[in-house]
């Protein structure tokens, strides 16, 4: 297992393209708690704080055409693959305006048009379903690249070993992203697998695996890119153990009470946004200006977001019945 190295940005435009993919995920994020908060978002509310880089970095390297599979931790992934960020804030508000009309909710975003395929509760919940993609992606000949995120607690799930032997037996088509936190809800990995480097279990599966530092997003992006291509070039499953931290809680009902504050800060020095601008404003990739706008711009679209959601309406109740049953049509 190699270790990608980092790479510099390709060019300014396309360094500047992944520090606003992130920005936008943060401040979509952020918003989010405030109107959780404000108790405008109710039920359970998992977000992607300093988790960016991973979500910013792999989406860079897909066709539209391919599938992305997700977690309950799932708004960065929606939002990056193409779903915008007014149906998600709308579907988390409980309206019919969202892209489950409201039935979804935070942990179950869904949208076939950009073939974003959850949002998934239960942990190991996707892989089972990003097998039966890849599976009839091979089956039909087509060019394609199934993305599966989840989190390290899903290796310690059956369906994680069960979906990776039949990739593997089937060499299926699929990037199995595993966005490695260090916490599955409160348990520490040290906790609950006796083998914490996960990229070594899924070699145990004869799948080309190894992990990446997930809160660099040029290291993301590398990693994904050479993986990608790899897949869609019939080389079969590939796996990337992305190493990452989220900075708040599990979720907004955590007391958060299994971390140290001190250990949540050293990570926080590491926060993905800053370190790609960093890195660019190093470069004279990013002028003071350009930030500023592009602040601007991400803001702009988080409020027109806001505004969508808050103008939505709920499901009539003549409606309640729908979608629970294939409508059938006429011939």
């Amino acid at each position: 297992m190699n270790t990608p190295r980092a790479a510099t940005p390709s060019g300014a435009a396309h360094g500047q393209h992944l520090l606003t993919q992130m920005l936008r995920v943060r401040r979509l994020e952020e918003k989010c708690v405030e109107l959780y908060s404000a108790a405008k978002i109710r039920g359970f509310l998992h977000v992607y704080i300093g988790e960016e880089a991973v979500a910013a970095g792999i989406m860079a390297t897909l066709d539209p055409e391919d599938a992305v599979v997700a977690t309950y931790r799932e708004h960065g992934h929606a939002l990056l693959k193409g779903v915008s960020a007014g149906s998600i804030l709308a579907e988390m508000y409980g309206f019919q305006q969202g892209c489950c009309r409201g039935r979804g909710g935070s942990m179950h975003l869904f949208d076939a048009a950009t073939r974003f395929y959850g949002g998934n509760a239960i942990v190991a919940g996707g892989l089972p379903l990003a097998i039966g993609l890849a599976l009839a992606d091979k089956m039909a000949g087509r060019s394609r690249v199934t993305v599966c995120f989840f989190g390290e607690g899903a290796a310690a799930e059956g369906e994680f070993h069960e979906s990776l032997n039949l990739a593997a037996l089937w060499q299926l088509p699929v990037l199995f992203c595993c966005e490695n936190n260090l916490y599955a809800m409160g348990t520490a990995l040290s906790r609950s697998e006796s083998q914490t480097d996960l990229a070594v279990k899924a070699a145990a599966y004869e799948i080309p695996a190894w992990p990446v530092d997930g809160m660099d997003v040029l290291a993301v992006e590398e990693a994904a890119r050479r993986a990608v291509d790899a897949v869609r070039g019939g080389g079969g499953p590939h796996f990337l153990e992305l190493r990452t931290y989220r900075f708040r809680a599990h979720s907004m009902y955590d007391p958060e009470r299994y971390r140290d504050k001190a250990e949540v800060a050293r990570w926080i020095e590491r926060d993905p946004i800053d370190l790609l601008r960093a890195t660019l404003e190093g470069a004279g990739r990013l002028s003071e200006a350009e930030w500023a706008k592009m602040q601007r711009d991400v803001d702009a679209e988080v409020s027109a977001a806001v505004e969508f959601a808050e103008a939505g309406s709920v499901e009539p109740v003549d409606e309640l019945l729908r979608f629970v049953y294939s409508e059938i049509r006429s011939p």
